[in-house]
């Protein structure tokens, strides 16, 4: 369904390009490895993976829609952040164009925090080489039970000062990417014990060669068709002063900026997966018949469908919102929140439906909806579970300026009638 919204010329320029780009160069290509994910060896596959990768990236280049949120110094399109909401949403109706235009996480995120964080030094070392896709990174924050999930205070990892090196010891997980073993990690620690969490806390830059590194898994999960997550041990491992990512003790304000931003185009990326599966519904429903009429002309199923492009729209109208929030006044951090739960549970009720539409079609993987239905379901917990954001607007809605007593002034209250 094709909907106006307030986007600036370039960014529906480039989301237009895209959306040709994944048309015409991605999914017919999707659709035969896909196709034939049941021939060969999963090494043989990931391997055919890779090789589709790196062409598709040079196809992405030649279209000039690869890395639209990098600075056009680095080779990037260098767009505004309100800019690529449209473009990261016609990348998400497809997880292989996401990597091929480089705007899957976890590289992206990493990519801003570099930008913005990094010294020259730093940027020279690692970003350069990540935005030319010569390496891949991590970004290692999550730790097991007892340590830092969604509640960020919680975090056990530490960095300690020893000379002129900083030593981690910790136990993390779900570390984004880990399970293709990126060339380097972005590590969040403790670095003083004394003071709370969120002013404690530090980022650094961590060789994944390095010693004290143990890459001991990589997690079985849900949606294991998309991005992989490994769990990670740093046992003693030695960092130079330079690695410091940021002021020292900002570690956890560095993040909280990465994934502001990140969740809202998280959120562009699985709307982009929600389109594309009301492209197959539509396409299933107005050739599948039943009981004497095609699924199309079935007034229920319209109703769903209907309610699907409705929610769709005020997802997208949220994010939108948020986006420009952040890029007038810095922060959004309960525009955020809600167009990351709304996002998230619309995206997925929206997978799902079209998953039972399509009935076998719908649970078989010869269509991608069921490897979307494995992915989506993440989302409610990825960037923060869905009650940690809760808890948030929550705050926001009970502070003492929403509270307005007078409201009550003429409530019947015991022992005073009213008569």
């Amino acid at each position: 369904m094709d909907l106006t919204y307030q986007d600036s010329e370039r960014a529906r320029e480039v989301a237009e390009r895209t959306r040709a780009f994944v048309d015409e160069e991605v999914l017919p290509r999707e659709r035969e490895l896909l196709g034939q994910r049941d021939a060969g060896s999963d090494a043989d596959r990931q391997e055919e993976g890779r090789e589709l990768m790196e062409e598709l990236r040079e196809i992405a280049r030649e279209r000039d829609v690869f890395g639209p949120q990098i600075p056009e110094e680095y080779g990037g399109l260098g767009m505004a952040f309100a800019d690529l909401l449209p473009v990261f949403e016609q990348a998400g109706r497809s997880i292989f164009a996401m990597g091929a235009m480089h705007v899957a996480a976890p590289d992206e995120g990493n990519m801003e925090i570099l930008e913005e964080a990094g010294t020259e030094e730093q940027k020279e070392e690692y970003l350069r080489p990540l935005v030319n896709g010569e390496i891949s990174s991590g970004f290692s924050m999550t730790e097991p039970m007892d340590g830092a999930g969604s509640d960020a205070k919680q975090i056990k990892t530490t960095a300690t000062k020893d000379g002129d090196e900083w030593v981690i010891d910790g136990h993390k997980w779900w570390t984004s990417f880990g399970h293709e073993r990126p060339e380097f990690l972005i590590v969040v620690a403790r670095t003083n014990e004394d003071a709370h969490p969120y002013v404690g806390t530090s980022a650094f830059i961590v060789d994944a060669d390095a010693d004290g590194v143990e890459f001991v898994r990589d997690i079985p999960h849900m949606g294991e068709s998309g991005m992989g997550h490994a769990e990670i041990v740093y046992d003693g491992v030695r960092v130079p002063e330079e690695n410091v990512l940021g002021p020292k003790d900002g570690g956890l304000a560095i993040a909280q900026q990465r994934l502001g931003k990140a969740r809202l185009t998280h959120c562009m990326r699985f709307m982009g997966m929600a389109d594309r599966s009301l492209d197959i519904a539509k396409a299933y429903m107005d050739e599948r018949s039943a009981y004497g009429d095609k699924l199309s002309e079935k007034q229920a199923l319209r109703f769903d469908i209907a309610d699907a492009e409705m929610r769709l729209h005020a997802a997208r109208t949220m994010v939108r919102h948020a986006a420009r929030t952040i890029q007038e006044e810095g922060q959004a951090d309960t525009e955020v929140s809600m167009s990351k739960v709304f996002a998230a549970e619309t995206v997925q009720d929206i997978v799902d439906t079209c998953v039972q539409v399509c009935g076998g079609n719908g649970i078989g993987k010869d269509l991608p909806l069921a490897d979307f239905y494995e992915n989506v379901r993440a989302f409610r917990i990825v960037d923060g579970a869905d009650e940690a954001h809760m808890r948030s607007i929550a705050k926001g809605a009970f502070d003492d300026e929403e509270i307005e007593p007078a409201e009550l002034e003429y409530v019947t209250r015991f022992g005073e009638p009213q008569g």
